[in-house]
């Protein structure tokens, strides 16, 4: 196969931009494994796949995020379901403000938050050097001069809660997790609810938002960039 026109992922853009630990490499190690990853799949078919309950959750309650912002914002947003593409990059941005995808003046990306642990954490450090590409990317892609990095907090999926009960059903060889003697085992299970559950916190409370500018220079670096990248994936080839 050949990788001269290969487009990445907006969100592996990150990785592919990490830095060379050795002067003289154009590429760091998680760019490498990565670049695997993509000629492994492109050529055999076989796709690394990687899940977690974190990644479940934020797949599942997509829409309750949206719906979340929605309210709190008091604009109405819809989940953007077109991909778009261009010379380096294709993706499909979750949010966006202008006449269509194509014509984007800002872009909005979605994540929601494991718990109110994970929600509140990204308060306390610099924006995730993966989003800040990937929010890159997506300007890039659709012409948006700004984009936006949102965190929101909502309930966790009931199947998810009771996976949870089940493995500390097991954790503390509870029997029969409805009686009423395993009380320690039923206050457990109250307070995993009210962990993954947040209704009573106000929807004003429960939405971060970080605001990005297009920054054309980094763009043009990452062209630069994906260009080196499929020289080496057509190398592999040999």
């Amino acid at each position: 196969m050949n990788f001269d026109n290969y487009k990445f992922h907006p969100s592996s853009l990150g990785k592919i931009m990490t830095p060379a630990k050795t002067k003289g490499d154009d590429f760091g190690e998680t760019c490498k494994e990565h670049l695997l990853e993509c000629w492994i799949e492109a050529t055999y078919g076989r796709r690394k796949e990687f899940s977690s309950k974190y990644t479940e959750k934020g797949t599942l309650v997509e829409e309750d995020s949206i719906t979340l912002y929605s309210i709190v914002t008091g604009k109405f947003h819809k989940k953007n379901t077109e991909t778009i593409v261009n010379d380096f990059f294709v993706g499909t941005p979750d949010l966006f403000d202008g006449p269509d995808i194509h014509h984007a003046t800002v872009i909005k990306d979605i994540k929601s938050s494991w718990d109110i642990f994970t929600f509140h954490a990204t308060m306390a450090k610099p924006m995730n050097k993966m989003y800040i590409w990937q929010l890159l990317a997506y300007m890039d892609l659709t012409g948006a001069t700004e984009s936006g990095l949102v965190y929101c907090l909502v309930d966790t999926p009931e199947h998810i809660i009771n996976d949870a009960k089940r493995k500390l059903q097991w954790n503390m060889g509870v029997s029969d997790p409805t009686a009423l003697h395993n009380t320690e085992f039923l206050r457990q299970c109250d307070q995993i609810d009210f962990n993954m559950k947040f209704s009573d916190i106000p929807k004003e409370k429960r939405y971060i938002e970080f605001v990005m500018k297009r920054n054309q220079e980094m763009i043009n670096d990452a062209h630069d960039q994906v260009i080196k990248c499929r020289q080496f994936l057509n190398s592999l080839n040999k």
